[in-house]
């Protein structure tokens, strides 16, 4: 039987006030897409627990000597880990011109921090696995211990670019220093994990390359934190790809698609954290309570606030883009 390890108390808090924070901020960011102020809401209500130690483990920065991160659609724990504040996600979802990720232009939860080696967020899936290769060789040539870390679904490894990934980050010439993660939430849109997958287990795929697997519960916090951290150690240290397979929740649907409506046979990780810290007395039901007011008031202020900003305008759609010496005009296409 798998052995449970045990954080300090102050751990156990601070990643518990960052799951609750993701949770608001996207709670948040579906009535924002319910009453109609935004066009489409995707994200990761459910994976809280592995995405904010995902993100507090990691090597925070920018440049090769820092860990890359190549994020899907579900990434806002990680980035709430990283320091994000609510606005820059209500001000995405919102496609408000002040939106530092994409100027607006772009869908929610498809973040961008340089600053940090945050990736761009793109919309056709699985295209990170491939995509890290880049920093991963990179990496693999540098003398500092940054890694590339990825994130994806479980529907989606069944994309080639997750296969690729494998290929490339386990020749045993030059192995990758990669993370490679996959959420599996036993969903992929409205197909179900038992009549797409013959192999038992997604993390089993990486044997046939050498490479060190695991798959393990993530909706227990403390498991994902220990689970995380030997990944991240082993990685730094041997310069080596880890294929790990989380499994989580997929608490309100796929997305706005599939009416974005709680799902309660669904395990919530938040909830279930939250039981076992009021009944270890890390915390009492008062310091609790104000832990999700301070969250909400938090959230509801930053949507007050980005409601007031601008669309982008018509003459900024050309920023950012490359292109000649001059933009075409929209009428000459």
């Amino acid at each position: 039987m798998e052995k449970k390890n045990d954080l300090p108390i102050e751990l156990k808090k601070k990643i518990y006030t960052l799951m609750v924070r993701s949770r608001v901020l996207e709670e948040r960011m579906i009535k924002i897409y319910k009453a109609g102020e935004a066009f489409f809401w995707i994200g990761s209500p459910g994976e809280e627990a592995f995405g904010v130690c995902l993100g507090l483990l990691a090597n925070q920065g920018k440049g090769l000597k820092h860990d890359y991160m190549h994020l899907h659609y579900r990434g806002t724990p990680t980035l709430m880990a990283y320091g994000m504040p609510m606005i820059d996600a209500i001000r995405l979802i919102m496609n408000r011109s002040t939106d530092i990720n994409t100027g607006g232009r772009n869908f929610c939860n498809h973040y961008c921090y340089p600053e940090w080696n945050v990736v761009p967020v793109t919309s056709p899936i699985e295209v990170q696995y491939t995509i890290g290769i880049g920093t991963g060789l990179a990496q693999s040539r540098d003398k500092n211990n940054g890694i590339t870390v990825m994130t994806g679904g479980d529907a989606g490894t069944a994309e080639g670019d997750f296969a690729s990934c494998l290929i490339w980050s386990s020749r045993p010439e030059r192995p990758l220093p990669m993370l490679i993660t996959v959420q599996n939430n036993g969903w992929g849109i409205s197909t179900s994990y038992s009549g797409q997958h013959g192999e038992e287990k997604i993390s089993d795929r990486g044997k046939a390359f050498g490479m060190k697997t695991r798959t393990v519960n993530a909706n227990d916090p403390i498991r994902a934190y220990t689970a995380l951290k030997e990944a991240y150690d082993y990685v730094r240290t041997e310069r080596k790809p880890y294929l790990l397979e989380v499994l989580v929740s997929r608490l309100y649907g796929h997305s706005s698609a599939s009416g974005a409506s709680l799902h309660e046979e669904e395990v919530d990780c938040v909830r279930e954290f939250e039981k076992t810290l009021l009944k270890e007395k890390v915390f009492t039901a008062t310091e609790n309570e104000l832990i999700w007011k301070n969250a909400d008031v938090e959230a509801k202020a930053a949507w007050q606030q980005v409601r007031k900003e601008p669309l982008p305008s018509a003459d900024s759609i050309w920023d950012n883009v490359y292109k000649a010496d001059h933009a075409p005009n929209w009428r000459d296409f």
